[in-house]
């Protein structure tokens, strides 16, 4: 089992920067790639942005790509959230998830179903 932990959250104008962190403890060794994913209130879940812990590689949804980067800190087993140019509309609970399915290509991790432990969440709220 892996926990998730996320932090970082609050509230902040539009055009304000926020940093998320998501620390994995557990079973860490058998991660293979991280998410993070949102959902506004009335509206499902959405996938934000992935990243392989193995090779760096990256995937952003269209919304986010330019504004937020996603990093990781493997000694740590903790991912990072940068988000710039904040928007009302980036508004949302922001989960952190993990897989251990291999195989796929970056992109495809953009599917929730692929992720097996989700973290509690944590508020981000943008005022305009």
């Amino acid at each position: 089992q892996v926990q998730l932990v996320e932090s970082g959250g609050g509230l902040v104008q539009a055009g304000g920067s926020l940093r998320l962190s998501c620390a994995a403890s557990g079973r860490t060794f058998n991660i293979y790639a991280m998410g993070w994913f949102r959902q506004a209130p009335g509206k499902e879940r959405e996938f934000v942005t992935t990243i392989m812990l193995y090779g760096g590689s990256t995937y952003y949804a269209d919304s986010v790509k330019g504004r937020f980067t996603i990093s990781r800190a493997n000694a740590e087993n903790t991912v990072y959230l940068q988000m710039t140019s904040l928007k009302p509309e980036d508004t949302a609970v922001y989960y952190c998830a993990t897989t251990a399915i291999r195989g796929y290509s970056v992109s495809r991790y953009a599917r929730a179903d692929l992720f097996d432990a989700w973290g509690q969440g944590t508020q981000v709220t943008v005022s305009s």
